[in-house]
């Protein structure tokens, strides 16, 4: 029989080890979810790293852009502080990029693009189990209806020649357009400045 005291040790021991269970995430889980060889949409990626937001409008290349939106690009918290401390991209990284209309083209500011309205959802993991004969382990998805007004529950990767035939040829680091994100490109491997604010250099 346990007295008073070895009862209060072991509820306090049990309540320590389940509040670490609660903070530290399990190092091996990943923030996406594969059924029936789809990927289902993913869900509180605006909470995840934010890495930048390119676009190509359709009046910088002669009304015929590929992709004349703003892409609003997130990494998976455990993959950005991974490529921090390391300069790759884990087995399991996720990017999530929101598709963003150009909207009005001038501000108080002065005249630009301007984020509209959002019409679409894209993502790129990496993930040997999932995709092991793909290049690099990589596999692209959207989840925009024909329409650009919805978006679908799961989605299919498309086919390799789509997608990875470009990033293979043009990507700076491992399939990724690191040289057009700043973020990324600084924080490579950067550990505790790759977090901002710990240096006064810009470059």
């Amino acid at each position: 029989m346990m007295n008073n005291i070895q009862k209060l040790l072991v509820f306090i021991s049990a309540g320590v080890v389940l509040f670490f269970q609660l903070m530290v995430p399990a190092s091996a889980g990943e923030l996406y979810s594969m059924n029936d060889g789809k990927l289902e949409r993913p869900t509180g990626y605006r909470e995840w790293v934010y890495v930048g937001t390119p676009v190509t409008p359709n009046d910088m290349n002669n009304g015929k852009a590929a992709f004349p939106e703003f892409h609003n690009v997130y990494i998976d918290p455990q993959s950005w502080d991974h490529w921090k401390n390391t300069g790759e991209f884990r087995d399991g990284t996720i990017l999530v990029k929101e598709l963003v209309g150009v909207g009005t083209k001038a501000a108080v500011s002065g005249n630009g693009y301007f984020q509209g309205d959002f019409v679409g959802l894209e993502a790129t993991i990496k993930s040997s189990e999932h995709f092991p004969a793909e290049p690099g382990n990589w596999a692209y998805f959207s989840f925009s209806t024909p329409d650009h007004k919805s978006l679908t529950d799961s989605a299919s990767a498309f086919p390799k020649e789509a997608c990875n035939a470009c990033h293979l040829a043009s990507a700076a680091d491992d399939f990724v357009f690191t040289q057009h994100y700043p973020v990324l490109r600084m924080g490579k491997a950067a550990g505790a400045e790759a977090t901002g604010g710990v240096t006064s250099k810009l470059n």
